[in-house]
């Protein structure tokens, strides 16, 4: 499926955000977008340039996040043959790339100070100089660039220049978090509900029943539209009944009776599938029950932590007939960890 680029929504705070950034597009000047993650700064991105007189030129997109500190200069502003281990031939950079066009810098705050100090320059100057070369080169690149830090405190804090955040702020779009875009989040769920009924080849799209909706209504949306558009098309493909009104939402895709745990130690937290004495069992693979309440004293926490782990693995040993591996095999533990773990609290001799 294409990925949708369509901005959709009826809240005021996101139809003013829509707004100043169209408001913006027309004028040579370079953008910050602002926002959440999953707020849709890509988005904006694409509508700056789409609407601006540079739409038939290049849109050249740039994650700062996503490459190392080593390789974002190189990236950002080209190299010559032999400037660096590995750079057999020259290259252009995304500057180069972007001439004509609008360059998106995403990510902008994890940028180097040293890759700061160049971007400024050829954002100043128009000028850009390949790694390896003393000639600069001309270009005509627009920046809009985006983030999710609060680039004036990062200045308070000496990680972000004064004078590049200067020049790159002539305007700001701040998006605003899904939670914030009062009676959006209806309008969004039944759009990628119907695309995701489509997708499936239902007949016709039903709908999200009453209980649902109100789950959807009334969520915090950290991940705000990115996360809203999963969350549902996860609910629609597995609803099994294409012509009754979805009813139930799945807004953690990890949660399982099985998922793993962080590490075998961490007893002190409630385990998902917990093992406690109880009456023998023939079964070669014991279900898991409760696990046994003892009351211990919390003002030492590592003693409270091993105290708790040592009885689990005393009832899990007395469930399972003081069998190892089906010991370890209720836990969810490898053999060598539940062995590590009779070990460290003496419980190997009365294990079989």
């Amino acid at each position: 499926m294409e990925r949708d680029n369509a901005f959709i929504g009826q809240s005021l705070a996101f139809l003013d955000s829509v707004e100043r950034a169209s408001r913006a597009a027309a004028l040579n000047r370079p953008v910050l977008v602002i926002g959440e993650r999953g707020t849709g700064k890509e988005l904006v991105a694409e509508r700056l340039h789409r609407l601006s007189g540079r739409w038939d030129g290049p849109l050249v997109t740039m994650n700062c996040a996503a490459l190392p500190e080593t390789l974002i200069e190189a990236e950002l502003f080209g190299h010559e043959a032999g400037a660096f281990t590995g750079a057999t031939k020259a290259r252009q950079g995304r500057f180069e790339e972007a001439d004509g066009g609008t360059l998106f810098l995403d990510e902008l705050a994890t940028l180097s100070m040293g890759a700061q100090e160049r971007l400024l320059r050829a954002t100043e100057y128009g000028e850009v100089t390949r790694i390896g070369s003393s000639r600069p080169i001309r270009v005509d690149v627009r920046i809009v660039a985006a983030t999710n830090e609060h680039l004036p405190g990062l200045v308070e804090k000496g990680r972000f220049r004064a004078d590049l955040l200067d020049r790159l702020s002539f305007e700001v779009v701040t998006l605003p978090p899904l939670r914030a875009r009062e009676g959006d989040v209806p309008v969004l769920a039944d759009h990628f509900g119907r695309r995701m009924a489509a997708e499936l080849g239902w007949p016709y799209w039903p709908g999200f029943g009453p209980d649902a909706a109100k789950l959807l209504a009334d969520y915090d949306w950290p991940g705000n539209v990115r996360e809203l558009r999963n969350v549902v098309e996860r609910a629609v493909y597995r609803w099994d009944d294409p012509e009754s009104a979805v009813g139930a939402i799945h807004f953690d895709p990890f949660e399982s009776p099985w998922r793993p745990k962080s590490s075998p130690v961490a007893a002190s937290a409630p385990a998902a599938t917990p093992i406690a004495a109880g009456p023998m069992s023939n079964d070669p693979e014991p279900a898991p029950v409760a696990a046994p309440t003892v009351e211990i004293d919390c003002d030492d926490f590592r003693a409270a932590c091993l105290s708790h782990e040592k009885l689990l693995l005393e009832a899990a040993l007395r469930r399972c007939r003081f069998n190892q591996r089906a010991t370890a095999t209720a836990l969810k533990l490898t053999y060598d960890q539940l062995r590590h773990a009779l070990r460290r609290h003496d419980l190997l001799d009365r294990a079989g």
